[in-house]
């Protein structure tokens, strides 16, 4: 059993059984279909309708949204719940478009799109990369070029978690001239939209529950006031605004993910017999899991930590790059640590410890990579 952890104000008796009633249902209404999820390669839209009516899926957003009014710790609490339960970070993009929906949108458009977002209707994706750009958003090549009352779409986006099960995307596109001044960002919705295509699914090292696709815009029309808020230029600083929160969506998961690989860990080598002995009867075993339990109690501290300075609004931005670098990259270490106890087991599929590991790498590279998180820093250090 891990350390227990110092109890923040934020983890009141609410929201623990909030926790409960959320892990209870993954278990018993996702967890079983994960393995045909995986599969073929994408959990279905309709999925996430029940969850929705659950109140699962957006409980931050206000009543009149949609949402329960409850603090940004709910929705922390649900991606800590489903990552320790193997299921992917789907919901976890999806809040983020329905944030820069809450805060940057009109008063028409979060009436639109809102409320369909939080039951489950509408599954949203985030349509930022593009082949060759990376992670420089100001080199984006994506055009919506006015006419008319509207916008006409051309160019092309990669790596797009929920591309090909979405059907709202928060698309990032030029609007204007070279820079970051000149981007803007765009809601579409997708269905039966002329010139919107899906491209390949793309098939991936680990995550093979959740759809990453290519998306096309030809021509693609859609009405001026699908501009989200109410001028153009504003998309590079709409998407800076939010990196905190964003940065605890992944941090929070890996600190799951962790835990979870010790507790596999644990209950393995205690059952694993070697030369005659469990393995967790071995020194070095033992030292292995002490180093690896640590990691996991620090990091959940940390977590915990920057969960309480969202809430409180003093979480900076470096701290946030610091727990979204510093916490993917222990995920990777103590997964790997942990899967070598398991010997050739480890490396096979059926094995949770298996999945956690191939799982576990793009949580250095999405939402920022570990190097651009550095850099980020080291400005702030160095300015």
């Amino acid at each position: 059993m891990l350390p227990r952890l110092l109890r923040h104000p934020w983890m009141d008796d609410d929201i623990e059984a909030f926790r409960e009633q959320v892990r209870r249902y993954v278990a018993g209404e996702l967890s079983p279909q994960l393995d045909g999820w995986r599969r073929q390669g994408f959990i279905p839209r309709e999925v996430w309708r029940p969850f929705g009516r659950m109140g699962f899926l957006l409980p931050e957003l206000a009543e009149a949204c949609g949402g329960a009014g409850a603090s940004l710790a709910y929705q922390l609490v649900v991606q800590d719940e489903l990552a320790k339960a193997e299921v992917p970070a789907i919901t976890g993009v999806h809040t983020i478009a329905a944030h820069y929906i809450l805060d940057y949108g009109t008063e028409a458009q979060k009436q639109r799109w809102l409320p369909r977002l939080a039951s489950g209707e509408m599954l949203a994706g985030i349509a930022l990369t593009e082949p060759g750009c990376g992670s420089d958003l100001k080199a984006l090549r994506t055009r919506a070029r006015r006419e008319g009352d509207g916008y006409v779409i051309d160019g092309a986006k990669t790596f797009i978690t929920n591309g090909f099960t979405a059907n709202l995307l928060v698309v990032a596109v030029r609007t204007g001239d070279a820079g970051s001044r000149g981007v803007s960002l765009v809601v579409l919705e997708t269905e039966e939209l002329p010139g919107f295509r899906v491209g390949r699914r793309l098939e991936k090292l680990g995550q093979h529950a959740s759809d990453t696709a290519e998306l096309f815009f030809d021509g693609v029309r859609v009405p001026a006031d699908q501009l989200l808020g109410e001028k153009e230029g504003q998309g590079f600083a709409q998407l800076m605004s939010q990196l905190p929160y964003e940065r605890l969506l992944i941090a929070v998961p890996a600190a799951a993910v962790i835990e979870r690989a010790v507790e596999l860990t644990v209950d393995y080598t205690r059952q694993r017999k070697a030369f005659g002995q469990p393995l967790a009867d071995f020194q070095n075993t033992r030292f292995k899991l002490a180093e690896c339990a640590t990691l996991a109690h620090v990091v959940r501290s940390f977590v915990n930590d920057c969960i309480q300075r969202l809430l409180d609004g003093t979480l900076d931005d470096e701290a946030a790059y610091m727990a979204k670098w510093w916490c993917s990259e222990q995920q990777g270490k103590v997964v790997d640590e942990c899967l070598q106890l398991f010997g050739g087991y480890g490396y096979m599929a059926e094995y949770p410890i298996a999945r956690l590991y191939a799982d576990a790498r793009v949580q250095r590279i999405y939402g920022g990579a570990t190097e651009i998180m550095k850099d980020l820093i080291a400005r702030k250090l160095c300015a």
